[in-house]
């Protein structure tokens, strides 16, 4: 599944991770009070992109992305989730974080779904998460997903989530995993999340 560009600001476009639990199912829009990008920031060398579009990975990503996302819709892959957060960690170790400038919105949106399921290596994702930020400040990667991530990482901690994008499912509906910190987000939460079933045209 191609997510329109327009949705894909968060990306939040192409993650229902699968299950509840630690799980975020998308959304359009970033959570209420995501992080954004400075206005007028330019590109810090930390982040920049050594090299011009790079397709050749850019297709690597999206690829590892949409095996991610079968594995996830019930088709078993013989690539696991250890095995892209291996091949994710060597890509950043050669060119840095996949950012806009290198492999586009949606093979940095692809990065940072397989760090955002990387839970198996909380230390990566921990690395992962101090890179997208730095990336985000830059205006090189998504404030919604940085989000996610933030509040992945605090929930595989057990600590309070920022934005309530981790979520679990019970006979009432949806409620955060772990308590929320912010209270402009805590009272919106419920209506901002499902359970499954999810629509069929929802990526899982």
């Amino acid at each position: 599944m191609r997510v329109p560009p327009q949705v894909a600001v968060s990306l939040v476009t192409l993650l229902a991770l699968a299950g509840c639990g630690t799980s975020s199912n998308p959304t359009v829009d970033p959570p209420t009070g995501a992080p954004t990008a400075p206005t007028g920031a330019a590109p810090s060398a930390a982040v920049r992109s050594p090299a011009a579009f790079d397709k050749a990975l850019h297709d690597e990503l999206v690829a590892m992305l949409d095996r991610d996302q079968a594995d996830r819709g019930g088709t078993p892959q013989t690539e696991s989730d250890q095995a892209r957060t291996a091949r994710l960690k060597d890509i950043i170790s050669t060119h840095g974080w996949p950012t806009f400038a290198l492999v586009g919105e949606d093979g940095a949106n692809a990065a940072w779904a397989i760090a955002q399921h990387s839970d198996l290596d909380p230390a990566f994702q921990l690395e992962a998460l101090g890179l997208l930020r730095t990336a985000v400040a830059s205006r090189q990667a998504s404030p919604g997903n940085l989000a996610y991530l933030e509040d992945r990482v605090a929930v595989g901690k057990g600590e309070p989530q920022v934005y309530g994008t981790q979520v679990r499912c019970g006979p009432d509906g949806p409620s955060p995993t772990t308590p929320i910190t912010d209270e402009r987000v805590s009272s919106g939460v419920g209506p901002r999340r499902v359970c499954p079933p999810w629509p069929a045209t929802w990526p899982r």
